[in-house]
């Protein structure tokens, strides 16, 4: 007489139903449906006793429905549960309600990196522009409730275009017609995978980026584009009501506008876009004293597509930055003779006219932990002097500069692809995995030693510092948040407590994705941060960073 929620079981063929009981501690009759959502548990505090990720329930609640049935639990606490699935003793096809199972079961499986079908209208790939391009994957667009009538099918070679990467469709229109007036074609992408793809696709001569967006969010589509020899060049102008514009120009955008926008305001912005695509060459201003260490700079990074000014002082490059000459990026020494660094940084940036110029520190000086914080108010990278320095400060300038990789001179561009040969930095060096779940280790463990990586692992906090102690040339720790009895805040503690472990990479990895994780993980002395599920390529540019620093 059991009424189901699945009406294939009530169809009067019969059910079956398999029961699992168990002996454990139970779960509160207020718990007993939160423990079927993705990642949550009846204890879901950092320091729980018992392990698991929480998906286990959740895929198979969601297998279940694909079959036609479902699950159900009855439990005392102190006592033990029993959970009993229900099944069609004749399947039938599912009803649309029901296939929200197949849907569901995707979205918890799927990593994040994985190309998704974007909610944009129908579109078929184009030719990709320039010769020899890397093609990648273009998501097809299906038809949905806004419907963008852009460029995309008439977008030919030698036209100007504008990619527009929005989550908000009105907004989108309104940014496509104004990259229209401005003689642009405007492809329009709603989401962020399917806005990498058309990146990869069409070869866009820039780039509008919002950043919150489902899915793979802004920061996550810049980060991928400035990691790819064939994107890298391309400006990138943010605008996001997410109000973190420093963290955009580190990343290499050129110019970060914050919503609410005037339409004067969006004017500007394409207005600036056109004009920084006419001005060719670019501009750099180097400002180092030491005559060497000057035309050294000059002769690693100049070619015909940048025109450099090198001066010894900073009171000759505030003259050229007073100058009616526009400059796209600087390279500045700490160590000038006429003013501090520090002081020409802060003096340079308090101009509201210079507060998006990109500026490369690059010293020989080995700096305090207060002057390293001091400098990154407003540098956008600091370089420190060393047997590699050179080629990072290629890659920088490259960056800041949208230079097209493949246009450089081949010394240089073998110099930037032994820099960016990803698997030469992270191959051979020895990871610690911290996780109570054997399955994440065993799946991170499998993506790591593909990549020619160590791997050791521990199953909770204790073990993780015994392991360091045992064997401390480690050289990155992936550390879990939710684990029983010490938690990953604890235990990242307890590691930076031990001063050989002070400059440790570690990488928080949690799947409780809220609001302030980051600044708890960061506070705890994580390095950086991660949600899960884990996105491969994500973690592989994290480690590459931190391995590379």
């Amino acid at each position: 007489n059991r009424r189901f929620l699945n009406s294939a079981l009530n169809s009067g063929g019969g059910v079956v139903a398999f029961a699992v009981a168990d002996t454990g501690v139970g779960i509160p009759q207020d718990k007993q449906r939160l423990i079927f959502e993705a990642f949550q548990q009846a204890d879901g505090t950092t320091s729980r006793k018992f392990g698991g990720t929480g998906l286990g329930l959740t895929i198979s609640r969601e297998l279940a429905s694909l079959l036609g049935g479902e699950i159900r639990v009855e439990s005392t606490p102190e006592k033990g549960s029993t959970f009993t699935l229900f099944l069609p003793l004749r399947y039938k096809e599912p009803t649309p309600d029901s296939s929200r199972g197949a849907r569901m079961l995707t979205n918890i499986v799927d990593a994040p990196s994985t190309p998704k079908a974007s909610p944009n209208p129908t579109w078929r790939p184009t030719p990709a522009r320039g010769a020899q391009s890397q093609r990648a994957a273009v998501p097809e667009r299906r038809a949905q409730q806004y419907v963008v009538d852009d460029d995309h099918e008439t977008v030919n070679p030698g036209d100007r275009t504008v990619l527009v990467i929005e989550n908000d469709a009105n907004f989108a229109k309104v940014l496509l017609g104004m990259a229209q007036e401005k003689g642009f074609k405007g492809i329009v992408c709603l989401d962020g995978d399917s806005g990498l793809a058309a990146a990869h696709e069409y070869r866009p001569d820039a780039i509008t980026l919002d950043i919150d967006m489902p899915g793979l969010d802004g920061w996550k589509v810049l980060e991928r584009l400035k990691h790819h020899p064939s994107t890298r060049h391309i400006p990138v102008h943010i605008i996001s009501g997410v109000e973190r514009r420093q963290q955009g120009l580190k990343l290499g955008a050129m110019a970060y506008l914050e919503k609410p926008v005037s339409k004067e305001a969006l004017d500007d912005a394409f207005a600036r876009i056109a004009t920084f695509l006419d001005d060719v060459p670019k501009h750099l201003l180097v400002v180092e004293d030491d005559e060497n260490q000057r035309k050294a700079i000059v002769e690693l990074i100049e070619h015909e597509d940048v025109e450099i000014t090198a001066v010894d002082s900073a009171e000759r490059a505030m003259s050229e930055l007073s100058s009616n000459k526009h400059y796209d990026c600087v390279v500045l020494d700490l160590g000038l003779q006429d003013m501090s660094g520090f002081d020409f940084l802060e003096k340079v940036k308090s101009d509201p006219s210079k507060a998006d110029l990109p500026i490369i520190v690059y010293t020989g000086k080995e700096l305090t932990s207060a002057e390293e914080t001091r400098v990154k108010k407003y540098a956008e990278t600091i370089i420190v002097k060393d047997v590699r320095s050179p080629e990072r400060l290629l890659d920088e300038t490259a960056l800041f500069l949208h230079r097209v990789e493949a246009k450089l001179p081949e010394q240089k561009r073998k110099m930037l692809e032994q820099l960016h040969d990803a698997d030469a930095v992270i191959a051979g060096k020895k990871i610690l995995v911290v996780d109570d779940d054997v399955r994440n280790i065993f799946s991170l463990t499998s993506v790591l030693e593909d990549h020619g990586m160590v791997v050791q692992f521990a199953e909770n906090g204790k073990d993780a510092i015994k392991s360091l102690e045992d064997d401390p040339n480690v050289d990155a720790v992936l550390m879990d948040v939710m684990m029983p009895e010490m938690d990953g805040y604890e235990t990242t503690r307890a590691i930076r407590e031990k001063g050989q472990f002070k400059s440790l990479p570690i990488i928080a990895l949690t799947a409780k994705a809220m609001k302030g994780d980051r600044e708890k993980c960061i506070a705890a002395g994580a390095s950086d941060y991660i949600t899960k599920p884990v996105d491969t390529e994500q973690l592989l540019s994290l480690l590459r960073v931190w391995l590379y620093k």
